[in-house]
């Protein structure tokens, strides 16, 4: 089992990612920023390794307007050789990154529009992590998108879609059940037709729940049987909800004794946890040591 956490280190200035809105976006200023952005990931997998923490979540911002025309530095080839030390080190550290495409990256848009500049943004994501990453085991989470009236048509127009992507990006994707419109049954059900992975968010099946007969391990069950051995182990995302604001909003801090109730009956190499919580590494550095402490054998060091 691998520990991870998403996209940036607490308090750690030299890691964090830099931005600009886009009436700065000149060619000199994104190349000065996406400089930035590529040392501080280096720093954020290099502290991630001499912590012991293996799974890592990439901030889409790494690349600033990456899949917009306002970008036009072909960054690519001019950092080639920044690229080239960071797959060394991924590969070296034993690294498992991913990236999440946001909310507006819907490929069952109604709308014609939208659909292609979400496969714009999954182009983007894919080129980066293809950079990174040689092997398809470092994964692109994404959404199912809307319902837009009629969630069968949705689904329907969610596969059609997929089915035309690339396939250097269908090697890299995988649907996640979310919090409001497409459950873990729903998930699975696009799975099984168009043989994606699944990765089971378990803060969003509460919230959203469907096969209530089952308990989270069963279901993680169900999710290992989309995984492919080229996927590489089965992923889950585990946060717990902040219990003083909105639902499904994530906490300040991963509760010990809960995520360890959680982990008694996991299987050694069964899964790898991204944790979605506020304070990032600190909980992931908690949760390791809680777990090299209790369920020893459950850990990859």
């Amino acid at each position: 089992m691998k520990i991870g956490y998403a996209c940036t280190l607490v308090l750690q200035d030299d890691t964090k990612m830099r931005s600009c809105i886009a009436k700065n976006a000149s060619e000199l200023r994104l190349i000065e920023l996406i400089d930035h952005n590529l040392t501080a990931l280096s720093n954020i997998l290099t502290y991630n390794h001499q912590q012991g923490i293996k799974m890592f979540r990439i901030s889409s911002d790494i690349i600033p307007f990456g899949s917009s025309p306002i970008n036009s530095v072909d960054w690519q080839t001019l950092f080639q050789s920044a690229f080239t030390f960071l797959q060394e080190q991924i590969k070296r550290y034993d690294m498992r990154v991913s990236m999440h495409p946001g909310q507006y990256t819907i490929i069952n848009s109604p709308n014609p529009e939208v659909v292609q500049r979400a496969i714009a943004d999954l182009q983007y994501h894919c080129a980066l992590l293809d950079l990174l990453c040689e092997d398809a085991t470092h994964k692109m989470v994404l959404h199912v998108g809307g319902v837009y009236g009629d969630k069968q048509e949705a689904m329907k127009r969610f596969m059609a879609e997929y089915r035309e992507l690339d396939e250097t990006i269908k090697r890299r994707l995988i649907i996640e059940n979310d919090d409001r419109y497409y459950t873990l049954e729903d998930v699975l059900w696009i799975a099984e037709k168009i043989q994606i992975p699944v990765v089971f968010d378990n803060l969003h099946h509460k919230l959203n729940p469907s096969l209530t007969n089952l308990n989270e391990k069963q279901c993680l069950a169900l999710v290992k049987q989309t995984w492919k051995s080229v996927d590489g182990r089965m992923k889950m995302h585990y946060s717990e909800q902040d219990p003083l604001k909105r639902a499904g909003a994530h906490a300040s801090s991963i509760d010990i004794e809960t995520f360890l109730e959680f982990c008694k009956d996991l299987q050694k190499e069964e899964v790898d946890i991204m944790l979605e919580v506020k304070d990032k590494h600190v909980s992931a550095l908690r949760v390791i040591e809680a777990l090299r402490n209790k369920y020893p054998w459950l850990l990859e060091e």
